[in-house]
């Protein structure tokens, strides 16, 4: 390896559930390369996006930190806390440093150009803040001026990751580089031709929580997302084959994972922001070099999203910054100490947007079981073993009391830690001072 510093490839979508995967049992979608990679190297089945939407996920991706100590609880605001940034890390540790995509955390409109000072330690740069616009898709380098990503921009971006890769390949310097996809992200419908001509809505079978009443729209959506994730799969296969004919193989780290899911119709809901697994679980695969212990293996117990920057740092051998709140997972992987934590703490400070009229909630998911609570107390509880798809919600149920109990405390207790005192979202928007505006009776930023 490079001066003993592996490379990192970090690969994440935008809204891409852990069910939508043929390794994860899905018999309809056609994902072969990341079904290969899912097989070879580690799986983490019970992957969570703590706080189930863009900009609070991706600061904490950035961080380490929960969405109510960076301060990134909704989206496009800033990050808050005085962080110790991941790119940072690496910058100091002497690695080239690269983003390519979605980026969502700047918080100065979605349009804008981010400069150099904004850029949390990423050198080499082609990002716009956000779009959805697939096909007629922008992105700034180093000036002010935006140019236009050729054609299916997921494709785009990940030619020139391609060409980061190849030009680093006999680099002294190993390189860190995120590469940030917008799909599977809606507009369904706009994934090429080639990917979308494979999945016909009529003959999309649904899981078995999509309600009668939303069945239709179901399928129409779900078969426009299942070509983007197949267009993503592609270009996953080519990331991998240019690591691997650059004959960096054994000296590169590649993650893929997603920032949040997507319940398409499942318990009559739409989108993220909500608990139920369709929304929470994420994909997340790891290869990281055999000298470091890769064995393939399905690793069930909870990975969150916090604990994404201490692991790569950790796998990597650098330092962990005091800033950070989540566990170093390499340990673990390793298999020289049980898993750091055994439930993932997931969360929802504060509602807005198109889910102003949903709840605010905190919860658990463990290996097993989801708990969550609102306002008013127990919401939700699921044993996810014997109800994977979550129809029998078990708070009324008296044989579930004394796990209710023991679940209410354990949630409380990690909320007394965080400082969380499960505010009203509303007033946490408005002790941070963060641009609120209503339209139509939704809350928006910016």
């Amino acid at each position: 390896m490079k001066q003993n510093k592996p490379n990192i490839l970090f690969v994440f979508a935008d809204q891409w559930r852990a069910a939508a995967m043929g390794y994860a049992g899905n018999n309809q979608i056609r994902t072969p390369n990341l079904d290969r990679f899912a097989a070879e190297n580690l799986n983490f089945t019970t992957a969570v996006s703590n706080c189930p939407v863009c900009t609070p996920y991706r600061a904490t991706l950035m961080t380490g930190q929960y969405p109510l100590t960076h301060g990134a609880f909704v989206n496009d605001v800033p990050i808050t806390s005085d962080a110790k940034y991941l790119a940072e890390c690496f910058k100091e540790a002497e690695y080239d440093t690269g983003y390519i995509g979605k980026w969502h955390i700047d918080g100065h409109g979605r349009d804008a150009w981010i400069p150099s000072e904004r850029r949390k330690g990423f050198e080499y740069w082609k990002v716009l803040e956000c779009t959805h616009d697939y096909n007629n898709s922008l992105y700034y380098g180093d000036g002010p001026e935006s140019q236009k990503w050729d054609g299916y921009d997921a494709i785009a971006q990940t030619k020139d990751a391609q060409d980061y890769i190849e030009g680093h390949a006999d680099c002294e310097k190993p390189f860190f580089l995120m590469l940030s996809w917008g799909p599977p992200h809606a507009p369904y419908g706009s994934a090429p031709e080639q990917f979308r001509k494979l999945y016909n809505p009529d003959e999309i079978a649904l899981r078995a929580n999509v309600p009668r009443e939303n069945r239709e729209k179901a399928r129409r959506e779900i078969a426009g997302y299942y070509a983007h994730c197949t267009a993503l799969d592609y270009c996953f296969g080519e990331l991998v084959s240019t690591v691997d004919n650059a004959g960096i193989t054994e000296d590169t780290i590649i993650v893929f994972t997603s920032d949040h899911g997507d319940m398409l119709g499942s318990h009559g809901q739409w989108k993220k922001q909500k608990p139920w697994d369709e929304s929470i679980l994420v994909p997340l695969l790891m290869r990281y070099p055999s000298e470091l212990g890769r064995e393939p293996q399905r690793i069930t117990a909870p990975f969150n999203a916090p604990h994404l920057m201490p692991t790569l740092l950790g796998l990597a051998g650098l330092d962990i910054p005091a800033t950070v709140e989540g566990h170093d997972f390499t340990p673990f992987l390793k298999g020289n100490a049980p898993a750091p934590e055994t439930a993932a703490l997931i969360e929802m400070p504060a509602a807005f947007g198109q889910f102003t009229q949903g709840r605010e909630w905190r919860g658990l998911r463990t290996e097993e079981y989801t708990y969550v609570i609102d306002r008013e107390g127990p919401w939700l509880l699921f044993n996810n073993s014997s109800d994977p798809y979550q129809l029998g919600n078990l708070p009324g149920n008296p044989e579930y009391a004394d796990m209710i109990k023991n679940f209410d405390l354990e949630l409380r207790a990690r909320l007394k830690t965080r400082g969380d005192e499960f505010r009203e979202g509303l007033d946490l928007i408005k002790e941070a001072a963060l641009p609120m505006k209503k339209k139509n009776g939704r809350i928006r930023f910016h």
